[in-house]
């Protein structure tokens, strides 16, 4: 049963998000162009991680497919940009919608199918994408194998010396927008409908909820996520090609959302830095097996927080705050 949160301590977690963040601006701000770089990603990932756990986590579906709806997104943002010269402040929010209604229109018969059936439905779209955007008949339109470049966006008076500072604090900014409206969402009457349709769908189904309605709305909003993320990696990389969306991609978001907990969505973010941060850092301690050392520390966690790092987390908070509440 999900729990109901009074309007105050909405209100405190909305200040001490805000809180944060603005100290994580502030702090970020001498920060040199890499570190803003993986940052940036960072919340990317984060974004396109709480999409998927959308849908994963709160309906119950699993995708192998969610690259390729980050791809869209982010071809989206470059071709209105490329060819129609529109500005990438409003390629992004047109990406999103467009991913919105692709995810409902591909989920509407896709999410009928056993949850098999489903998987591998996602992951053939996962695999014909990026071929799909080499296709010879609309490499006027996605630059084929050699992709798109783009100018990196130009800011005003002193921000254009700290252009990879001020992108990191629109994407953060997007993440933090994207992250209230989840939780507003699941918070509603519209979470508790996706509650009963993921615990209980022929009690729900009997009582006239429209199972595939329900799930269809949530795989476009999964996609809308998704592809919100995908736009915002060209405006942070200012580059899009075919090859930056392999199947991989999609794996990679899926280990993600179990390493941070598919039940939350703060936890996309703990996910989208395990699988930037974790690969990084086990190159420079192995130039020969870097993924090796990734699959230990994929182990370690699944081992030692099998809910996620979000749900070891909370556990950590809940028996301290116990602790403290029983000490005179």
């Amino acid at each position: 049963m999900r729990t109901s949160h009074p309007p105050s301590s909405l209100a405190r977690l909305a200040a001490l998000v805000l809180g944060l963040g603005l100290g994580l601006m502030a702090w970020s701000f001498g920060w040199q162009s890499y570190p803003l770089y993986v940052m940036t990603q960072v919340l990317i990932y984060g974004i396109a991680i709480m999409g998927l756990n959308l849908l994963t986590g709160y309906t119950g579906q699993i995708s192998l497919g969610h690259s390729a709806f980050f791809a869209i997104g982010a071809y989206t943002a470059a071709v209105l940009s490329q060819h129609l010269g529109w500005p990438l402040y409003v390629g992004v929010p047109v990406a999103t919608v467009l991913c919105f209604v692709v995810g409902f229109l591909f989920g509407f018969p896709a999410l009928r199918l056993p949850m098999l059936y489903l998987a591998l439905s996602t992951f053939a779209v996962a695999v014909v994408t990026p071929q799909a955007l080499k296709w010879k008949q609309i490499e006027w339109l996605t630059g084929g194998v050699q992709g798109i470049i783009l100018d990196k966006p130009a800011f005003p008076g002193m921000l254009a010396e700290r252009a990879d500072w001020a992108i990191m604090v629109c994407v953060a900014a997007c993440a933090l927008a994207a992250f209230l409206l989840a939780r507003r969402l699941l918070g509603a009457q519209f979470g508790r409908l996706v509650d009963a349709s993921r615990d209980q769908p022929l009690a729900a189904s009997a009582g006239g909820l429209n199972i595939t309605a329900i799930r269809t709305q949530m795989f476009g909003l999964s996609a809308a996520f998704t592809g919100l993320a995908g736009a915002l990696s060209v405006v942070a990389g200012q580059f899009v090609s075919p090859e930056s969306f392999p199947f991989l991609l999609s794996v990679s978001l899926l280990v993600g959302s179990f390493v941070g907990g598919v039940r939350s969505l703060w936890g996309a973010f703990l996910g989208a830095a395990f699988i930037v941060l974790t690969p990084n850092a086990a190159e420079s301690l192995s130039k020969s097996a870097p993924w090796m050392i990734f699959g230990f520390a994929l182990l370690a966690v699944v081992f030692l927080a099998p809910n996620g790092l979000s749900g070891w987390i909370s556990r950590l908070w809940h028996h301290r705050a116990a602790s403290s509440a029983t000490q005179p």
